[in-house]
């Protein structure tokens, strides 16, 4: 079993561990899945221009700067699902 995600400071979890340990099974937690930013970005980043990851899928709207709270507040109702911002580079101003 893989535990995934970041659990409240108050959730517990119970197990029958003779069924774990006769079953050979085990248990991990997955800390934001485990990712190295610098191994993982780019073959993720490779993999998404070569049109093997659809990341796209993943961004119910893309923001500026300045709606960043308002998309917190989207997010807390269950309106989205993740908001990009998008951020001007000083060459385009």
């Amino acid at each position: 079993m893989v535990l995934v995600g970041v659990p409240t400071p108050d959730m517990k979890l119970e197990l029958p561990l003779l069924d774990i340990f006769g079953r050979g099974g085990s248990l991990k937690s997955s800390w934001y899945g485990d990712c190295l930013p610098a191994r993982d970005f780019p073959m993720l980043v490779a993999q998404y221009k070569q049109g093997n990851l659809d990341l796209d899928a993943f961004v119910s709207e893309r923001i500026t700067i300045d709606q960043v709270e308002e998309a917190f507040e989207k997010m807390h109702e269950g309106k989205v699902l993740r908001s990009v911002v998008e951020i001007q580079s000083v060459k385009e101003l």
